[in-house]
């Protein structure tokens, strides 16, 4: 009797021996339920790859990143199975997934209806109660063209292997291609299969809870210059639980979306003879981002920045030297030929700010030199990819760009962040998170510039102490930098301020000043974006605060209700004590009645409402309400203001 041939292989950290041939799954006793997939030597792959002498493998959980998104990725094919069967004559786009579920893209005669989503989820979950095996099959680039003759997509991404993006489903690179069968776990006969690399769940049944979203329009591989297809969205939880979690969470963010709390609240709109993605803010918001303007102008300023501005337009010759044409030309708007020049409404601040520190000399005694502008950028986004104005085509950036001498880099990086960090929580925001993203592998500059500018950045995060993440090569090519994230009231995380550490554009303007010893130096430059846009974070905190901006944002603060017109003038005399404070304070004086004027109150989400009758007249009092619906009767006038205006100028979050 042979003895049976053995390898080693590292599990978890651990040196164990096991049989050849053992599989993955066998390695980490994964049922598929919960350990769902493994990481052999940093890869992710099937519980039943087989392992080699010397692999080193981890578990991945269903809970996990990974495997939510492998997770996903499986319920996609089911998805595109079930649509193929009750739809054969469908044609199959992509189907990767996305955060909080995935897609899959279908070429087929007329949309897809909510009726049919209906009929695609009910085939679905017959798929899933079958429990098919998903078993991984390499093929050769002409195998797979023969098995997938029928399938126009899918023979195009063959020819792109070579450099097809991750969610095509082929490998990046010119690798091996491979095709996953659908198959019946009892008969072992082939139900369906797809062009995809994986990894899988190793059954449809290990799919625990996933619902069908919607359906919509999507150009193939996102140019308009290719066909349209269907594209249906889709979501999948590791139980059903967390599914139902995020479902209350996608009902409370309907409840808060910013676009439709503009319109509620009169803040703003997108006027169709305008044009898509460019906002018109009425009196009421246009007040809000006025006074958001005006505080952050004020910080600005006690922090030594100096305040520029420039025009919304430029010749070519200005985007050429700092490579925006180069790199940005597909998002710019385009260009208009004047006098025998050509001009471009800028996408970006940046360059305009440095022509102004080349405007004349600088010694290192000005630096560092804070420039700052509330600049008002274009960017021709494609409309499929408009939101509100979260993703606009004209926005205005809160824009600083700060020079500095080399050695001053690290410190005003901290002093930047902290900076950032203060402003935000000032707008009542407390949950930060960053992410420092280093040298990607194609890049321009010296290494050592990358190393200290990205050493400079690290160390601004470890002193102001914000946890934080390394996004290993995740930098722009010309620059590392730090994003700093928040958590909105719901638990969203929103990408939001940037610092970065400009390498090039220094370079390419040839900007230079002089150093204590009299020779001339090239200063660092660093791009610092707090609110993004302003258009952009005004979205953010109406989502944040549910559209009950704190007294100190609000549009209208204080609202006096008189029960009848007899207690007006009273109310009037306190309104005019509170506006002596800069309190905006209007009085209802029309004909309704006092219980549908407070109802008008707080569905504008007024902070405060002072409601007056004949005891409050003759005790020189207000009955004082809160929009949360509490109340307190017989209040003095002098406390009532005092109560308001410590609201205001404190910025009290309530």
């Amino acid at each position: 009797m042979s003895a049976v041939a053995e390898m080693r292989i590292t599990l978890a950290g651990a040196e164990r021996v096991v049989a050849a041939g053992t599989t993955a799954g066998q390695a980490l006793d994964a049922d598929g339920k919960t350990v769902i997939a493994a990481r052999v030597n940093g890869e992710l792959r099937d519980l039943a790859a087989p392992l080699s002498e010397g692999d080193a493998v981890e578990p991945v959980e269903i809970g996990s990143d990974d495997g939510r998104a492998i997770l996903r990725h499986s319920t996609a094919h089911v998805m595109a199975q079930a649509v193929q069967e009750l739809f054969p004559e469908a044609k199959l786009g992509i189907g990767p997934p996305v955060e909080n579920g995935f897609y899959y893209d279908f070429d087929v005669p007329a949309p897809f209806t909510p009726e049919d989503l209906k009929r695609i989820e009910k085939r679905m979950r017959e798929i899933v109660k079958q429990g098919q095996l998903f078993e991984r099959r390499p093929v050769t680039d002409e195998q797979a063209r023969e098995e997938l003759a029928a399938e126009p997509y899918k023979l195009e991404l063959i020819t792109l292997k070579g450099g097809a993006d991750d969610e095509a489903g082929v490998e990046v690179g010119g690798g091996q291609l491979t095709i996953y069968d659908n198959v019946d776990a009892k008969s072992g006969d082939l139900r369906w299969k797809d062009l995809c690399r994986g990894p899988h769940l190793p059954t449809t049944r290990d799919i625990p809870a996933f619902k069908l979203m919607r359906s919509g329009g999507a150009y193939w591989r996102g140019s308009e210059k290719n066909p349209q297809l269907q594209r249906i969205y889709g979501t999948a939880w590791e139980s059903r639980e967390k599914q139902d979690e995020y479902l209350k969470l996608l009902e409370e963010a309907e409840k808060r979306d910013h676009r439709k709390l503009g319109a509620e609240l009169d803040l703003f709109s997108f006027p169709s003879e305008i044009g898509g993605g460019l906002a018109v803010w009425h009196p009421k918001g246009g007040l809000v981002r006025r006074v958001m303007e005006e505080y952050s102008r004020q910080r600005h300023e006690q922090a030594g920045y100096e305040f520029v501005v420039t025009p919304h337009l430029a010749k070519s010759t200005l985007f050429e030297t700092s490579g925006h044409l180069q790199w940005y030309a597909d998002g710019m708007y385009p260009p208009m030929e004047m006098e025998g020049a050509t001009y471009y409404p800028k996408p970006m601040n940046c360059p305009f700010h440095i022509t102004i520190f080349k405007a004349r000399g600088k010694s290192y005694r000005e630096l560092p030199l804070r420039m700052f502008e509330l600049g008002t950028v274009y960017r021709f986004e494609k409309s499929g990819v408009l939101h509100g104005l979260t993703r606009a085509r004209g926005f205005t950036q809160d824009d600083a760009h700060i020079f500095v001498a080399p050695e001053q880099l690290a410190g005003e990086l901290t002093s930047l962040l902290s900076f950032v960090l203060g402003l935000l929580r000032d707008y009542g925001l407390t949950e930060f998170e960053a992410e420092l993203a280093t040298r990607p592998e194609k890049y321009v500059g010296e290494p050592d510039q990358w190393d200290e500018a990205t050493a400079a950045l690290k160390h601004a995060l470890d002193e102001v102490g914000i946890p934080y993440v390394v996004a290993e090569g995740e930098g722009a090519f010309y620059a590392p930098k730090i994003d700093v994230h928040i958590r909105d009231a719901i638990g969203r995380r929103w990408q939001l301020s940037t610092l970065q550490v400009d390498l090039q554009l220094p370079q390419r303007f040839d900007i230079e000043y002089q150093a204590a010893d009299g020779s001339r130096r090239r200063p660092y430059m660093i791009h610092r974006a707090l609110f993004g846009s302003v258009e952009r974070f005004f979205a953010i905190l109406l989502e944040h605060y549910a559209g009950a901006l704190p007294p100190w944002l609000a549009p209208v603060q204080v609202v006096g209700i008189p029960i009848s017109d007899a207690h007006i003038p009273h109310l009037e005399e306190v309104a005019a004590r509170l506006r002596g404070h800069g309190v905006r304070v209007e009085i209802d004086t029309a004909d309704d009645r006092m219980q549908k004027k407070i109802r008008n109150a707080q569905k504008a989400k007024v902070p405060f409402m002072l409601l007056a009758g004949d005891e409050d007249v003759s005790k020189g009092a207000v009955s004082f309400r809160y929009r949360s619906g509490e109340q307190k009767n017989g209040v003095p006038i002098d406390e009532a203001v005092a109560e308001i205006v410590k609201a205001v100028e404190e910025r009290v979050q309530i």
